[in-house]
């Protein structure tokens, strides 16, 4: 008997062939990426057990999995293929559990995408969401299983509420479950809900970025007071291997950027016996790299005013390399004002980290503008220990950290957002000096640096409500932000494409080709729309290089 029935948003379980960044190739709108080539990209179908289950799981599910069960029997939860929904959902099931990251395609870089595409909202993240439902709705027809939604990407349902309907969901989960997953299913289940445990609504935020609560019978979400999060030793360890060696090592952030709802989460730093158990539990699976969550890796366990903690970040590297069956390892997310003010600790981290030619560390940075004035007023913290003025422009401390940074084998992959709250002209220009700059710089040995540079845009609520985006959403000096982006892209691609791609001879020779390919036609699509908007194509190109000055070390500044 399979009581609970656990599936992922297909999207999240897909290799997309290994290949940097190639993660996000489902935020990409439908009509601008061929199904053929969209498919070839995403790889093959994730490996399933005999019995139909998935060998490898996103990590979220896989901690539900171990929530669920500290109380019910192994047979009793499952987490499924999506190719074997029908093996599991019988007339005996009782809950399904959803878990998603963007299912109606309106995230930051989906709806970025828009902004050049237009169209309606129907990124291939939504046409295999929809897909996926379809599936799920017929396999639970006519039987009593309810099904349930929880994961990041719920907020979406509360911006397109009525999209609700035609997915059947039987309650949307808002809030973090490791700890009362199994009660949570008990209470959907047999349909007593205890509102003392449970508020009816969603949460959301008010013009000051405060946490409020929104009535709604359809939204279940964990209450305000100290049980509103589980504390660590509520945290279970998972019991599978997770997608692509994921493990967590810390929850919250702290850092306090105005647009980002993660700092209002407190923060909980995993132990380093934790994480070992993890990785070990992934080691065994045959998975050789840990890949280490968090939303601000520079942040474990940090001293005062956000300085790192070396040795707690050197313990817990060692601990990872460790592993028995580990090679490799690198963290998800982490600021850019560390490797600027700590070079001599990041060079000591690599050295743990094995770093090389062959072994590039990726890490996911917001870097979001390059204006000093916009940095202090939407994210004053992000440069801490370090501070615009006494210690350089914002510009400089970016600068410094990619100096760092590709000296020793890191790969950041730079965010950037335009129609920022207060944003002016001048502002997104001096974004396009930072990316010139950036792009055109060197750091040891006469090594170019090394980045990615993803343009976001800010999309008012209303327009994503129309469900038709046009695109007259980027003003000029937008656009010229969207235009330097992808001509660091471009040259990125080319530069790395065949290089980085994995996988037998024809399958990276394909990957490659389209990887470097693509870049250059999006750069190419992009400058056509730029210039036919008016902007200075020739403007974007050498804007911010004649300027070039040289940059001193900020690690003496940092200590100071």
């Amino acid at each position: 008997m399979t009581r609970f029935v656990l599936i992922s948003d297909s999207t999240l379980s897909y290799e997309y062939r290994n290949f940097p960044l190639l993660d996000f190739l489902p935020c990409a709108p439908g009509n601008a990426i061929p199904e053929r080539i969209y498919k070839f990209l995403k790889g093959p179908a994730p490996p399933a057990k005999p019995n139909g289950e998935l060998v490898f799981a996103p990590y979220a599910l896989r901690k539900l999995e171990a929530s669920l069960l500290r109380k019910y029997k192994r047979e009793e939860v499952v987490i499924a293929h999506e190719d074997y929904l029908e093996n599991f959902i019988k007339d005996d099931t009782e809950i399904i559990g959803l878990s998603t990251m963007d299912p109606l395609g309106i995230g930051p870089t989906t709806m970025s995408y828009y902004a050049l595409f237009g169209g309606n909202l129907d990124a291939w993240v939504k046409r295999d969401w929809d897909r996926l439902l379809e599936r799920v709705n017929i396999a639970r027809k006519g039987k009593k299983a309810k099904l349930i939604v929880g994961g990041p990407g719920t907020w979406e349902f509360t911006i397109l509420r009525d999209e609700i309907e035609k997915y059947h969901f039987d309650y949307i989960f808002n809030g973090e479950a490791d700890d009362i997953a199994p009660m949570l299913f008990e209470q959907i289940s047999t349909g007593d809900i205890d509102k003392k445990m449970f508020q009816t609504g969603y949460f959301s935020y008010d013009d000051h970025f405060r946490k409020i609560t929104k009535e709604d019978d359809l939204f279940l979400s964990r209450g305000f007071s100290k049980a509103a999060y589980p504390t660590l030793e509520e945290i279970p360890d998972i019991v599978g291997p997770s997608m692509k060696g994921m493990v967590e090592v810390m929850r919250g952030c702290g850092v306090g950027c105005d647009f980002c709802e993660v700092t209002l989460r407190p923060l909980r730093y995993e132990p380093n016996e934790h994480v070992k158990r993890e990785l070990e539990i992934n080691a065994a699976a045959g998975i050789t790299n840990g890949w280490l969550h968090s939303d601000e890796f520079f942040g474990y366990k940090h001293g005062n005013m956000f300085a790192p903690n070396e040795e707690a970040l050197s313990d817990l590297l060692s601990t990872v390399m460790s592993v028995k069956g580990i090679k490799t390892t690198n963290p998800t997310h982490g600021r850019i004002s560390i490797p600027a003010g700590f070079p001599e600790m990041m060079e000591k981290i690599s050295k743990i980290m094995k770093t090389g030619p062959r072994n590039w560390i990726g890490i996911q940075t917001g870097i979001e503008t390059g204006s000093d004035e916009l940095a202090r007023k939407h994210m004053p913290n992000k440069t801490l220990p370090l501070k615009i003025g006494p210690d350089g422009s914002w510009q400089d401390i970016v600068w410094q950290g990619v100096y760092t940074e590709t000296s020793n084998f890191w790969r950041p992959a730079f965010t950037f957002q335009v129609g920022q709250n207060g944003e002016t002209e001048d502002d997104n220009w001096q974004t396009v000096e930072m990316i010139n700059r950036l792009s055109n710089s060197y750091a040891a040995n006469r090594r170019p640096f090394e980045f990615t540079a993803t343009p976001l845009v800010n999309v008012p609520l209303g327009r994503i409500k129309s469900r038709s985006l046009n695109t007259n959403m980027l003003s000029k000096d937008m656009m010229a932000v969207y235009y330097a982006s992808y001509r660091h892209l471009a040259k990125m691609s080319r530069r790395d494409g065949f290089r980085d791609s994995s996988g037998n001879i024809i399958a990276r020779l394909g990957t490659g080709t389209i990887i470097s390919g693509g870049g250059y036609l999006m750069m190419k699509f992009i400058e056509k729309r730029a210039a036919k908007m008016g902007v200075d194509i020739e403007k974007v190109k050498r804007y911010g290089i004649e300027q070039g000055k040289d940059i001193t070390s900020l690690s003496a500044l940092a200590r100071a």
